[in-house]
């Protein structure tokens, strides 16, 4: 029992002090419950309201990708520049210190590999399994215009419908095909109806031309994706012209894991994201970094 003798009155009320009720600072989630923006601001930072996660998800369809072929050996030096991991429940388990305390983005959907046709994935992950993971949000691939669309839009509905159940966001990745065209026009309409349809986060790719309607046409963050292997420079200017054109950040692996110098990378990238560094400022952090073996 508490000791109710020795109680003293309350009186500091701070009566001309109204109560503070924030805003949520990340775009389309005002309205989200307590969790799910709590899970978002693990993955996104608040100060700056934008994220550089890392990318390693790529085994699981690829398999060891070049830069990918030991996660403990090189990833695990970039997890602490990170805002959030992609990557597999898999690698998850087996690499990743339980210790790790920023984002996991957890990779849900998967089926085909390489030698067959991609868009034909199905859900890959139990909610439940989620929630022992702990993880911040899940990634689920959406593929307009494949041949598996309806299927794959199918699995970003029923993701999102757990999620909401327990407070986990869904971001949906636009995946495309050989045959489509990267254009705005496309893109706009792949994060449109993601978005539509539920989805917290869109992970989507730079365009030149009219990236700014892509970003502004989509109600919830619209986070980049880092693509192909590019030279340092022309990934620090990507990067730099997307968040300038309103993307909440980059979803980078092989511009940064394939790096000459990927510690390096990953914090020039930090500068462009949450400093909005210029890219050739960020560049010259980059080889810096790189001959002082940072």
């Amino acid at each position: 029992m508490a000791d109710t003798d020795s109680l003293k009155e309350s009186k500091s009320y701070c009566l001309d002090v109204p109560q503070r009720n924030e805003a949520f600072f990340l775009k389309g989630a005002g309205s989200l419950d307590w969790g799910m923006q709590n899970r978002l601001s693990r993955v996104f930072r608040p100060e700056s309201g934008r994220t550089v996660m890392l990318a390693i998800d790529h085994g699981y369809f690829q398999g060891p990708t070049s830069g990918l072929e030991r996660i403990d050996v090189n990833i695990l030096p970039l997890a602490p520049y990170a805002d959030a991991l992609m990557l597999t429940r898999g690698i998850l388990r087996s690499v990743i210190p339980s210790s790790y305390g920023k984002g996991v983005v957890m990779r849900a959907s998967g089926g085909p590999s390489i030698l067959k046709e991609l868009s034909n994935e199905q859900l890959a992950v139990d909610m439940e399994d989620a929630l022992r993971l702990n993880v911040s949000a899940m990634a689920v691939q959406v593929f307009v215009g494949g041949e598996f669309e309806s299927q794959s839009i199918n699995n970003l509905t029923r993701l999102v419908d757990m999620g909401n159940r327990y407070g986990v966001p869904t971001l949906g990745v636009t995946a495309v095909g050989k045959d489509m065209a990267r254009d705005a026009r496309y893109f706009r309409l792949a994060c449109r109806i993601a978005a539509e349809l539920g989805a917290h986060i869109v992970k989507t790719y730079y365009v030149e031309e009219d990236f700014e309607t892509v970003t502004a046409s989509c109600p919830v963050p619209v986070v980049m994706a880092g693509g192909k292997k590019l030279p340092e420079l022309d990934a620090l200017t990507m990067a730099y012209k997307a968040v300038s054109e309103g993307a909440a950040g980059v979803d980078m692996g092989r511009n940064i894991f394939q790096s000459d110098a990927p510690v390096a990378m990953i914090q020039a990238v930090n500068g462009v994201v949450h400093k909005l560094m210029k890219p050739e400022e960020a560049y010259d952090l980059y080889l810096t970094l790189k001959n002082e073996g940072r």
